[in-house]
């Protein structure tokens, strides 16, 4: 594939993070770094139709060929991570809908990808992205940047054929989680 554009995702309720990136020719130019604020929000599930029309307004604008997310880190909170999994799910379902293959990657994985140090800061992950992608300003919210994270660490583990899970579309997800479906 001559060209090709990733959209990198950091699901979260309060702020979900995205970057994308064009790869040309092992190339990766930067097209967008932002985030959608879901603070002001109080029902959980209109977080989660908001985190599912952004996603699905960002394909319909970019075309990506492939989406990146991270996967939820495993806390303390059984709350935190049950709202973490919807707003990761439902981005997910997002790309699904429109047959994108999407590839989920944890989020010491990234930090290990960027900075090669999986315990790296936030700080350091969008110091390093700024550097590799020629990025002027930073934005305040880091958020934006583990989105971009995802994107660059998957073109680095695509190159390498990495063994992170991957769905190309419902028949994928479902074979390969039967335990979540019913």
């Amino acid at each position: 594939m001559a060209e090709r554009i990733i959209l990198g995702i950091d699901p979260g309720t309060t702020i979900m993070g995205f970057g994308l990136i064009k790869v040309e020719k092992n190339q990766m130019y930067f097209l967008q770094l932002n985030e959608l604020q879901l603070s002001k929000y109080s029902d959980h599930y209109v977080k989660l139709k908001l985190i599912f029309e952004r996603t699905i307004e960002l394909i319909e604008t970019f075309h990506p060929d492939e989406i990146a997310i991270e996967a939820p880190f495993f806390g303390k909170n059984v709350q935190s991570m049950l709202k973490l999994g919807r707003a990761q799910g439902v981005a997910m379902a997002a790309g699904l809908s429109r047959d994108i293959p999407i590839t989920e990657y944890s989020p010491k994985k990234i930090k290990m990808a960027i900075t090669g140090n999986g315990n790296a800061s936030k700080e350091q992950v969008a110091k390093m992205l700024q550097s590799l992608l020629g990025i002027k300003d930073l934005p305040k919210n880091l958020d934006s940047t583990d989105g971009l994270a995802a994107a660059v660490c998957h073109v680095f583990n695509a190159a390498k054929g990495g063994d992170q899970k991957k769905y190309t579309g419902w028949k994928a997800f479902v074979s390969q989680n039967p335990g979540k479906v019913k």
